[in-house]
């Protein structure tokens, strides 16, 4: 009884403490007659106590996040310039802000389209803040209108700056219409309610969308929305925040205070 109670306690102490990538090098403390004990006390130990089980995977997953976020950090380091300095990315806020927040999206996306409604928000509460939009249109080769609204943002960027840049934005993301469902018509209509009485010129913008491509890859983002929260000047990787997918504005809002210390 004494042994089967200190294989129990190893095993939940052991399991509790895993760490990926640092195997025990330490002999073990088991007789080969023990060992073969242990496999079937600590089966039966975990079927009794599967408890044990979710606390293993939650700490897993929370190691996990946590080199993924140090990985993607590293690399917004080596990529700031192009992150923060790109004059063809639209840039909504102040020109002194301490923190920006940058997001890579699709407008055929699902999950920006439910995300813009949050990050509207966070732009509300923080006007200090530069929020600053990274077409990726990584829909194109499947959706023909994907790659046209990106394209007719930066032109009406490029052309008309920041505010009819956003009314065009938003009037996109107000049809709801994602997952194939944008048509030219809608684009046009946006286009129309941003810069209806305005003329504007032609300007090449496919370079900048590739640039945007292959600078998301750089940042190890697999998918839209992608989000980089990171001072503006002085970053180091414990400052910056990536957020590869949907976060609620009170996850944003705690990155932007972290950014800012």
């Amino acid at each position: 009884m004494i042994f089967k109670k200190r294989v129990a306690i190893l095993v939940t102490a052991y399991i509790l403490s895993l760490n990926i990538g640092h195997a025990s090098t330490q002999p073990s403390v088991f007789t080969p007659e023990q060992q073969a004990e242990v496999g079937k006390i600590a089966g039966d130990y975990l079927v009794a106590h599967p408890e044990i089980l979710l606390q293993v995977s939650q700490k897993l997953q929370q190691q996990q996040r946590a080199r993924q976020q140090i990985t993607m950090a590293v690399a917004v380091m080596g990529n700031q310039a192009q992150l923060l300095n790109d004059k063809n990315t639209p840039a909504i806020g102040p020109d002194n802000a301490k923190v920006a927040v940058i997001e890579f999206f699709d407008y055929q996306c699902v999950y920006c389209s439910k995300f813009a409604p949050e990050l509207k928000n966070v732009m509300t509460a923080n006007p200090g803040v530069k929020f600053m939009f990274k077409e990726w249109p990584i829909f194109g080769s499947r959706w023909r209108t994907s790659q046209d609204a990106a394209r007719h943002g930066l032109v009406i960027w490029k052309n008309f700056g920041a505010q009819s840049y956003m009314v065009y934005h938003d009037a996109l993301y107000q049809t709801g219409h994602v997952e194939g469902a944008l048509t030219e018509d809608d684009i046009n209509a946006a286009v129309q309610k941003a810069a209806s009485d305005k003329k504007g010129n032609p300007v090449e913008v496919d370079s900048e969308i590739e640039a945007n491509n292959e600078l998301a890859q750089k940042l190890g983002l697999t998918g839209t929305p992608g989000l980089i929260i990171m001072p503006v000047t002085d970053a180091t990787p414990d400052k910056i925040t990536v957020l590869p997918g949907v976060a609620p504005q009170a996850v944003i809002e705690e990155a932007i205070a972290h950014a800012a210390k």
